[in-house]
């Protein structure tokens, strides 16, 4: 019998690299469905991989950060393919996975596409779907040894998931695997996102596809290869098939998600917008400070959307390609109005909308058939904007943290107050924290802008900007004139708790006045107490308190509020 399930399991494998033309799903086919638990229960380690963890500190690239190389697989949607190497080449190498590198060739010629910049891999393959099967680049020590990174692909496809142990012998980079226990871990690149930084984002896909491992086993193993420090895991979506948080959330810098917006209560919109306020709520940026947060919508194709049968049109499942940013469209008056969000987001990138109707249908758009590569020789620049301020005596403050393996030479803050003229230079100095560099724009008037850049320049000469397309690029804050608030003496009162019906993450959200005390708490319908969720001072006008109805039984439940006006209830019901 045993060897019954082996032959079935050989030539299940063997039929998909025959078939490596086909155009392969983001899901799991039948087959691969029947494959999938031999394929993982035999993985082996790749040739040349590292099984063990990095011995020094791993940090991982965050997608805006600069790139030498961005690769693609040559086999589906080739309408979409040709335009993103057709942009992608200005930016960095771009490398086409492929299995005749003349056809290639030729394909691009015909649309006036030259290959200068592009290198064509005859690698085998499975699909196009290189976000989740591609390779991660990383860094020892922050800043030093550029690495490759990669776990066991979350589907049974063997010849993608050997491609980033391709990719890393062309780019002459230590090979670090998640492919031995205790290290194994399954995952896939389109569920997971990072600052750079050490948080990474994922949905909780992750741990129903690694059962034999804990939650905290699988954080330890993202530690130790990838330097994730915090792990954030939101609930799944009920009608995103493939659980992929690039379908509906993006990160643009270290601080600012972009996050997809349903009309109110329609498909995963209720889910979304939990995830959301459960985030921002529970978690700060890099920074210390709450994360900022840009809508974008999520439109329906031809008037229906994911509940309804619609396809899952998506633009946050868009690509960072150094300047450039590449977004999906669909040809419907929302797109001008999604690339309008991202020209006004980063202002100065190259921002190039590829229609995307072709992949779509297969629950995926740009971000799901492309991944970066990081440079070999990175000048890492961070830098929290300046807010708004209505501060027009004291000079602002740039603290910039720049970290190259060579050290900083020489650090250069770039402001102006009119965009029709010349940048003025002011020398950056180290702090204490070796670091960090500071500078100071002097005091300006009520009713300014200032927008203004940093620059770095490396021992070795390196030299790196922040933002990136600077000085097209800037951050910009303005000086406002003194305004007196009154705070408003606002009752406390509960709003209708979302999702509902409810099945995970659920949010509770109030209105009321900071420092009131409020306490909520759930009972079933026989009125017996099932837990408190919050017993304490009111921290903002606007709060919202959590609850993970995953470990409620199904059911209706009451939720009561009890303050110091009175005892408010809400009704929630529990479907599993």
């Amino acid at each position: 019998m045993k060897f019954r399930h082996f032959f079935l399991y050989l030539f299940l494998i063997l039929g998909l690299a025959e078939t490596q033309a086909q155009q392969l799903p983001h899901i799991l086919t039948p087959s691969e469905k029947l494959a999938a638990p031999a394929y993982f229960g035999s993985r082996t380690a790749s040739p040349n991989a590292i099984t063990t963890p990095p011995a020094s500190p791993v940090r991982t690239i965050a997608e805006w950060e600069e790139l030498q190389g961005f690769t693609i697989t040559w086999t589906s949607y080739q309408s979409m393919l040709k335009e993103i190497v057709r942009y992608a080449k200005e930016e960095t190498r771009v490398y086409i996975i492929c299995s005749n590198a003349t056809t290639v060739i030729n394909y691009l010629a015909s649309y006036n596409i030259d290959t200068v910049n592009v290198t064509c891999l005859q690698v085998p393959y499975n699909s196009v779907w290189s976000r989740d099967y591609g390779l991660w680049s990383a860094y020892t020590n922050v800043v030093d040894t550029l690495i490759t990174v990669d776990w066991i692909y979350n589907r049974p496809r063997p010849l993608d998931d050997a491609i980033p142990a391709a990719l890393a012998t062309q780019l002459n980079t230590p090979f670090y695997e998640t492919s031995v226990n205790p290290w194994n871990l399954i995952h896939t690149g389109g569920n997971f996102m990072t600052d750079g930084f050490g948080t990474g984002f994922s949905s909780k896909l992750i741990l129903d596809e690694n059962p034999t491992k804990t939650e905290a086993q699988i954080d330890t193993i993202m530690n130790r290869f990838m330097g994730i420090e915090r792990y954030i895991k939101m609930d799944k979506l009920p009608y995103d098939v493939i659980h992929h948080i690039d379908m509906h959330m993006k990160l643009l810098d270290e601080e600012t998600i972009l996050m997809g917006e349903y009309p109110a209560g329609v498909a995963d919109g209720p889910q979304i917008e939990a995830n959301l306020l459960y985030v921002i709520n529970n978690f700060y940026s890099v920074y210390g400070a709450p994360y900022k947060v840009i809508r974008i919508p999520m439109p329906p194709d031809n008037g229906q959307y994911p509940n309804t049968n619609g396809d899952y049109f998506t633009y946050t499942n868009s690509s960072f390609i150094n300047k450039t940013i590449i977004v999906p469209t669909y040809g419907i008056p929302e797109d001008t109005t999604a690339l309008n969000i991202y020209r006004d987001a980063l202002p100065g990138y190259t921002v190039v909308g590829i229609n995307s109707l072709a992949s779509i249908g297969a629950l995926g758009a740009l971000h799901c058939i492309t991944k970066e590569i990081g440079t070999s020789d990175p000048l890492l620049i961070s830098h929290q904007p300046l807010p708004d301020t209505y501060d027009d005596v004291n000079p602002y403050i740039v603290p910039a943290y720049m970290k190259h393996r060579s050290g900083i030479a020489t650090a250069t803050l770039y402001y102006r107050t009119d965009t029709t003229q010349p940048y003025i230079q002011v020398s950056m100095m180290q702090s204490s924290n070796p670091d960090y560099q500071i500078g100071a724009i002097p005091p300006q008037a009520v009713g300014t802008t200032i927008y203004y850049y940093v620059e770095g320049v490396a021992v070795s000469g390196k030299q790196q900007v922040r933002p990136m397309p600077a000085p097209d690029g800037y951050w910009k804050f303005k000086v406002l004139g003194t305004v007196g608030i009154e705070e408003e003496n606002v009752v406390i009162l509960p709003k209708a708790p979302f999702p509902n019906p409810a099945s995970a993450i659920t949010c509770l959200p109030v209105t009321g006045k900071v420092g009131e005390k409020i306490r909520i708490s759930i009972q079933n319908t026989s009125g017996q107490h099932i837990t408190t969720v919050f017993d304490g001072e009111m921290r903002a006008i606007e709060s919202h308190y959590f609850i993970d109805a995953s470990q409620f039984s199904s059911g209706a439940y009451l939720i009561n509020y009890e303050t110091n006006y009175g005892i408010h209830h809400q009704k929630l019901m529990v479907s599993h």
